[in-house]
């Protein structure tokens, strides 16, 4: 692995080293702090520069280069903290921020997920997927990173990732379609049109993405269609009506043992297809966000109700949920000064209300086939209550003060309609206060320093409450809340005229982390529940760099380096099928699935006239599987090489391009994605060499 990274970037260096030579009298780029952007992730509109958390912003530039536009592993490459697993090359996906939310087995925990203002989160701070997102839609993604939850609550934890999608151009009508083929059978079509008519912005989009994975028993398609309509008939009312319809289909390949793994990587789990292992995702979403000027006040709200038929097939159950989400939030903010005052501020306080209903039901899985017998049918209510306050205070030109503060209240209720043997009907409540201050520093146009001190507020969610380990049906009742707090320190420079910096480093104190596991029930051995598994310190450094040493040649850098060490007092077991294997994660150990160095590196060389090139490496490093840390276990580093060559065009009022593609084309091995599993533990390889092709066009 350190061979091949160390070459390809001996290459990208040469090559950049080669052109600068070659044009050394051409213009550079200079650059300044992004101050002109504004960040709407904290609930309060703030310019970059004034912003005292750490954040990456992916534009939409960047979401052109993207090979597949599929998923958020390939949009968020370039954002240090993160970590995105893609469990089967579709768009199934695990998603960490500072390890917040790394051991969920599906869906998203400890991050909130915001599309246009509407959460994807649940009332417990579940994300079950990503599904919503077509990343073609994308206009603009802001990534908050470390404890948030003093502004959105339980899914917060972690970080914010706030998601915007494209407005129309200013003209009564445009258009733009997209199509992408490649390895392993994968396509996708993609269509949009909208307009401004009037006093009304409005855009539709359509796709359909199909694709057989790498692996054996990894097909998966999606349908996606989404649509919003921003109605402003004057500067002081801002009225968006969306809609959205969501399908997707993935099978499950499960992991696989090691030697499974290096007899044949491609294989499915054996019993991911005698059994149809699959996840199926239905959903609907219609909402209302709008924003409300009077004077130096405003008031932003949004309402939405969404409907989920969600089914999975393990290799012993069949579970349904029907789900029912509504939810709304109002927020009123204020500003108290004039344009030359010397002290700023701006205040905001409001409330978000969140429901939700799942009606669920197992019966067991017969080979592909499910059973007569109802194993468990039961109503789940939810309820999410959120009070928040944010103060943003300017004084002068160079200080910048942020303050939230938020109380939260989540209600669970299980009605146990089977009844048999007895009934499991319960509830299980938590509530907590969280604040965060943040403090900037920019002692001149390019640099910002920054400081922060948050906490954090894990509860357990859905999916964790749900699988109870003691029966089929009813809440684990094993679970408490995981809470967190931390310090940030961080800057922004842009000193050099060419090359712009973004560097953070964190201290994060965790207790009653969730972990999860697996059980030695014939009936259940599959499946995943979940435990809290004692406390940790995490520290870490994020960077992002971009140099553009002449102008054409962009080069940008993400590295993370984490070190997430268990902190627990006494030593925690680690269920196994076999009891002569004794397994425990102890006071020093690091966390699984948390690689301590992830890098990766993207030159881009526009030449000619719409002419691009570009390469890319990515690595991680080593991965344990669980908190016991055994090294003959762990997943091994690997370096991946990827590659672009693309044309820009435009004839008359249409404009477009084409791109061909490589992923991982050196046909590297590895190990993309690792979980504990007591009967010897599942690794999920990554796909080996694949190669699209996508063209676009817009008028």
């Amino acid at each position: 692995m350190k061979k091949t990274f160390i070459i390809t970037f001996a290459i990208i260096v040469n090559i950049s080293h080669l052109i600068t030579a070659q044009v050394e009298n051409s213009d550079t780029v200079k650059y300044n702090l992004q101050s002109d952007i504004i960040v709407t992730a904290t609930r309060l509109s703030v310019p970059l520069n004034e912003l005292p958390f750490a954040i990456g912003i992916v534009d939409r530039v960047f979401m052109k280069t993207l090979p597949r536009s599929v998923a958020m592993d390939e949009a968020l490459k370039l954002t240090p903290g993160v970590r995105v697993d893609n469990q089967a090359n579709g768009n199934r996906l695990h998603m960490s921020i500072r390890g917040q939310g790394i051991l969920t087995e599906r869906g998203i925990r400890g991050i909130r997920i915001l599309l246009d203002g509407i959460p994807i989160n649940d009332p417990t701070g579940f994300a079950p997927d990503l599904f919503d997102v077509d990343l073609n839609t994308v206009e603009r993604i802001e990534v908050l990173r470390g404890n948030a939850a003093s502004l959105y609550g339980a899914s917060s934890s972690g970080g914010i990732v706030n998601i915007t999608t494209q407005n129309s151009p200013e003209v009564p009508l445009f258009g733009d379609g997209y199509g992408i083929f490649g390895s392993n059978n994968f396509w996708k079509l993609y269509g949009m049109f909208g307009g401004n008519v009037d006093n009304v912005n409005y855009r539709v989009s359509v796709s359909r993405t199909m694709g057989d994975g790498y692996r054996v028993h990894t097909h998966f398609w999606g349908d996606v269609i989404y649509g919003r309509a921003e109605y402003a008939p004057n500067e002081n009312i801002r009225i968006t009506p969306i809609f959205g319809y969501t399908h997707y289909y993935h099978e499950n390949p499960e992991g696989i043992s090691q030697q499974q793994y290096e007899e044949d990587p491609k294989q499915a789990n054996p019993d991911a297809v005698p059994y149809n292992e699959y996840l199926e995702t239905e959903r609907s979403t219609g909402g209302l966000t709008g924003l409300i000027l009077f004077g130096k006040s405003e008031i932003q709200f949004n309402g939405y109700v969404k409907t989920t038929n969600f089914s999975e097939a393990n290799n012993h159950t069949f579970n349904y949920r029907e789900i029912t989400t509504p939810g709304t939030s109002v927020q009123y903010n204020l500003k108290t000064y004039g344009s030359g005052d010397f002290i700023k501020n701006k205040v905001g306080a409001g409330i978000d209300l969140q429901w939700q209903t799942i009606n669920e039901h197992r019966v067991a899985n017969n080979y592909a086939i499910p059973g007569d017998s109802i194993l468990s049918q039961e109503m789940i209510e939810q309820q999410g209550l959120g009070l928040f306050a944010i103060d943003q205070l300017g004084i002068g030109d160079e200080w910048s003060v942020m303050l939230s503060l938020r109380y939260d209240k989540i209600n669970n209720i299980l009605n146990d309609e089977l009844k048999n043997p007895y009934d499991l009907s319960g509830e299980a409540d938590f509530s907590k206060t969280t604040g965060r201050i943040g403090v900037t520093y920019s002692p001149n146009k390019k640099l910002d320093l920054y400081a922060n001190w948050g906490m954090g507020f894990l509860p357990p969610a859905t999916e964790e409450l749900a699988q109870n380990p003691d029966n089929f049906g009813g809440f684990n009742n094993h679970l408490t809340s995981s809470t967190s707090n931390g310090i940030e320190l961080g800057a922004r420079s842009s000193l050099l005229y060419n090359l712009y910096i973004d560097v953070a480093g964190f201290f994060l104190a965790t207790d009653n982390d969730f972990n999860r596991y697996r059980i030695t029930d014939s009936l259940r051995s599959q499946e995943t529940f979940y435990s809290n598994a004692g406390s940790t310190n995490r520290w870490g450094i994020e960077l992002y760099g971009k140099y553009s040493p002449i102008r054409g040649l962009d080069i940008q850098l993400a590295y993370t380096y984490s070190n997430f060490q268990y902190t627990n007092t006494d030593s925690i077991k680690i269920p196994m099928d076999d009891p002569s294997i004794q397994k425990y994660i102890v006071d020093g150990n690091f966390l699984p699935d948390a690689p301590m160095n992830q890098l990766y590196i993207d030159v881009q060389y526009n030449f000619l006239r719409g002419f691009f090139v570009a390469l890319a490496t990515e690595t991680s490093s080593k991965v344990y599987i669980d908190g016991a840390n055994i090294d003959s276990e762990a997943a091994p580093g690997y370096t991946l090489i990827n590659a672009r060559l693309g044309y820009n065009w435009e004839i008359g009022g249409f404009n477009g391009s084409i791109m061909l593609s490589g992923r991982n084309i050196a046909g590297t091995t590895y190990i993309a994605f690792t979980e504990p599993d007591p009967g010897g533990n599942a690794y999920q390889p990554g796909p080996s060499n694949e190669f699209f092709i996508d063209t676009r066009i817009r008028f």
